[in-house]
């Protein structure tokens, strides 16, 4: 039996991943190589210096190839960044049977007339597409609504977006690496297979992963994603507020970031602390601001998840229930 493996490319700000597994006979995965290189020419989760960018993950996953022993031709990319972005439409079509019934050719019509009715998306490409409710008839449909019968279909469908400039300057690098890529997928959705529970998304989460330079914020509901979007700050600004309040070089204000908490007898503790916590206020507080405008602030009993870089360098979790009154906990 041949074996099935599977290679993915993670484009971060500061870091490209190269991760290899193979498929189990029991449907997990055996992980066969992990490796992690600092990013050059990306920026924001876009590529700046295509070239550059080719290298990096070139090196990547020679290393990958290297330890796992098995040559690697075929990726699937995950892509994040500033980029990225969400956004609703509905469709309403009638359905084609005499007898009314549903069939899965009237649901892939009725998505494809939802995304018909998207306006301003000229620059951008879409990577995903959920179905979130169906109306059969003007009642609500739990579930798939095929094999019922009606005259009216209607859905709201969330596409997930990508700034077509950026992803076509992704999937040039990845080529120019000697890879072919076999899919693409959002990242935020990707680390919610490794980090979230089924529990979690059908109860009601927020995943945030504090990036270098961008924070990503995920909403589920019974186990869709209902909502995705991208903040311009991560924790790369709390390096340059350190430098700036403490008045110390970036690559110093970088050291004192990493070994926050820990004893250090030259930097005035409750400067950093002051400093630390004021821009991850501004974070929640950002995203305390999409959740009000998705009507989903406080009445996610799953709480927030906290991911990425930022999120084992500070004390979040109380600073986020705080800010957003939900349970908090960092994910592994």
């Amino acid at each position: 039996m041949a074996r099935v493996i599977t290679t993915g490319i993670d484009i971060g700000s500061s870091t490209v991943r190269v991760v290899t597994a193979e498929q189990k006979k029991d449907g997990g995965l055996n992980i066969l190589a992990a490796v992690q290189k600092e990013s050059e020419g990306v920026k924001r989760g876009y590529i700046t210096n295509l070239e550059t960018a080719a290298k990096t993950i070139s090196g990547a996953v020679k290393s990958a190839e290297k330890i796992s022993g098995v040559p690697i031709k075929r990726v699937v990319v995950s892509v994040g960044g500033i980029s990225l972005g969400s956004v609703r439409a509905k469709g309403m079509i009638r359905t084609s049977k005499v007898d009314g019934e549903i069939t899965e050719h009237d649901v892939k019509r009725l998505i494809a007339q939802s995304e018909a009715n998207l306006t301003n998306i000229s620059n951008k490409r879409i990577i995903h597409r959920f179905p979130l409710a169906f109306k059969v008839d003007n009642n609500f449909v739990h579930g798939r609504p095929t094999e019922l019968k009606g005259t009216k279909l209607e859905v709201e469908t969330l596409f997930i977006t990508y700034f077509n400039l950026h992803l076509s300057d992704i999937i040039k690098t990845v080529e120019s690496a000697g890879l072919v890529i076999d899919d693409i997928v959002a990242a935020p959705l990707a680390m919610s297979c490794a980090v979230l529970t089924k529990q979690q998304k059908e109860t009601g989460c927020i995943l945030t992963n504090i990036g270098a330079s961008t924070v990503s914020v995920v909403v589920f509901e019974e186990d869709l994603p209902i909502s995705l979007e991208i903040f311009p700050i991560g924790s790369s600004h709390i390096t340059n507020d350190i430098a700036l309040g403490l008045r110390v070089p970036l690559d110093e204000a970088e050291q004192i970031k990493l070994n926050y908490g820990a004893d250090n007898a030259s930097v005035p503790k409750r400067k950093l602390l002051d400093i630390v916590e004021a821009r991850l206020k501004d974070i929640f507080e950002m995203i305390e601001s999409h959740l009000k405008k998705i009507n989903r602030n406080e009445v996610l009993p799953a709480g927030i998840i906290l991911t990425g870089s930022g999120s084992n360098l500070f004390s979040l979790e109380e600073i986020a229930k705080a800010s957003l009154r939900l349970p908090a906990k960092v994910g592994s």
